[in-house]
C-alpha cells in the first residue's frame, strides 16, 4: 500500500477512536466502571478493525450491551460487511448487535414485567435492526465497488496487453514486408553493381579506372553487408532489442573521408569521450555532405574541418565548385532536413548553402555536451 494510502487509514483510523470516545463520555457516567470499561475496550478496538475485524466486533460488542455507546460496535459491523462475503457470519452479527443493543433498553431488573409485544420493544428492535442491516448492505456496496474497481483496472491492463500484442503483430508484418522488399529489390541491384565493378577492376587497363572500380566494389560489397544485416534485423520477432549496425563514432571519420572517392582534407581536433549522440551527428553530418558532393558536384575537392570551441562543436563541410556536369541521380532531397532535425534534437543549428567560388558550404553547430 502506498505511504498515502497508509497515511490517510491511520488518520480516518484515529478519528474513529476519537468519535468512539466522544460516545462513550457523551453516554456512559464515570461511576459506571463495568460500562466505562467495556467502552473504553470498544473504542480501543476499533485500532484492531482492519486486520482483525470478527475480533473487534467481539471486543466492541459489550459495549452495546451494557451501553448507550453503540458507535464503535457500529463501525465494527461495517468493517465486518466490507471484508467478508460470508453471509452466515453478517447475519449472526446483525442479529448479535440487534440483540445487545435492546436488551439493556428493555430487561433491566426494573422492567422484567413489560411483555414482549409492547410496541415500544417492537419499534426499538425493527430501528435496531434496520440499523444494522443498513451497515451491511453499506459494507457489501463497499466492498463491491472495490473489486470492481481490481477487475476494472485488470481488464484494461488486459486491454492494454492486447494492444501491444496487435500493434507488435503488425510491425512485424511491416517488418517481414519490408525484409522482402529490400532483399528482393535492393540487394539484386547492389549485387549487380558490385559484379559488374569486379568485372571492370580485372577488365580496365588504366590504372586510375581499375581504382575507381575497386572502391565501387568495395563500397557494394560494404553495403551488400549491411543490408544483409539489416534485413535478419527487420525479419526478427522483435522481443528483444537488436543494434541495427555499429554505430559510427568520430574514429570512424578517416576511415570514412578516404573511402568518399572525394579528395578530401580533413582536419579535426575534437576530444575524446564525446557523447555518442555528438558523435553520431558529426558523422552522418560528414557522411551527407560527402555524399552530395560526390552526386552533385563530380571532380570537386572538399575540406572537412571539426573543432570544439566555447563548449560547442562545429563541423564545416566544404567542396569547390564541380569541374565537370553531374550524372542526375535519384535522391529523396530528405538527408539535410534529417540533418537539421537530428541537430535541432541536440540543440544545436545546421546551415548550408552556396559559397562565393561556386562551390556548396554546410555547417553543424551543437552542444558538446549533447543536451
Amino acid at each position: 500500500m502506498p505511504s498515502r494510502a497508509v497515511a490517510v487509514s491511520a488518520l480516518l483510523d484515529g478519528a474513529l477512536i476519537v468519535a468512539a470516545l466522544l460516545d462513550v463520555w457523551v453516554n456512559v457516567e464515570p461511576t459506571e466502571r463495568l460500562a466505562l470499561a467495556c467502552g473504553l475496550l470498544a473504542a480501543a478496538a476499533l485500532a484492531l478493525r482492519r486486520r482483525l475485524p470478527l475480533l473487534t466486533f467481539a471486543l466492541t460488542l459489550p459495549a452495546s450491551l451494557v451501553t448507550d455507546a453503540v458507535f464503535a460496535t457500529l463501525v465494527a459491523l461495517y468493517t465486518v460487511a466490507s471484508q467478508t462475503r460470508r453471509r452466515s457470519v453478517l447475519v449472526g452479527c446483525a442479529v448479535a448487535f440487534t440483540i445487545s443493543d435492546v436488551l439493556p433498553w428493555h430487561w433491566p431488573p426494573s422492567l422484567k414485567a413489560i411483555p414482549i409485544s409492547d410496541s415500544f420493544l417492537l419499534i426499538s428492535l425493527g430501528y435496531t435492526l434496520a440499523t444494522a442491516a443498513a451497515l451491511v448492505f453499506l459494507g457489501q456496496l463497499v466492498q463491491t465497488r472495490r473489486e470492481l474497481t481490481v477487475r476494472l483496472a485488470e481488464v484494461s491492463e488486459a486491454r492494454e496487453n492486447e494492444r501491444l500484442l496487435t500493434a507488435q503483430s503488425l510491425l512485424a508484418a511491416e517488418r517481414a514486408q519490408l525484409a522482402r522488399e529490400m532483399h528482393d529489390v535492393v540487394s539484386h541491384q547492389v549485387s549487380l553493381i558490385a559484379v559488374q565493378a569486379g568485372a571492370l577492376q580485372m577488365g580496365a587497363r588504366d590504372a586510375e579506372v581499375r581504382e575507381t572500380a575497386g572502391a565501387i566494389r568495395r563500397l557494394s560489397v560494404r553495403t551488400l553487408d549491411e543490408l544483409r544485416h539489416m534485413v535478419g534485423v527487420l525479419r526478427a520477432a522483435g522481443n528483444r532489442p537488436t543494434e541495427l549496425t555499429p554505430q559510427p563514432s568520430l574514429a570512424d571519420l578517416p576511415r570514412l573521408v578516404s573511402g568518399s572517392g572525394i579528395e578530401t582534407e580533413l582536419r579535426a581536433d575534437l576530444p575524446e569521450g564525446l557523447p555518442p549522440t555528438v558523435q553520431r551527428a558529426v558523422y552522418r553530418t560528414v557522411q551527407e555532405a560527402l555524399t552530395n558532393v560526390r552526386k552533385h558536384a563530380p571532380g570537386a575537392t572538399a575540406t572537412v574541418r571539426a573543432g570544439l570551441r566555447n563548449g560547442e562543436v562545429r563541423v564545416t563541410v566544404t567542396n569547390t565548385a564541380p569541374t565537370r556536369p553531374a550524372i542526375p541521380l535519384p535522391g529523396s532531397h530528405q538527408g539535410l532536413v534529417g540533418l537539421r532535425q537530428r541537430a535541432e534534437l541536440l540543440g544545436g543549428t545546421l546551415t548550408h548553402g552556396p559559397t562565393a567560388d561556386g562551390g556548396y558550404s554546410v555547417s553543424l553547430d551543437i552542444p558538446a555536451d549533447g543536451a
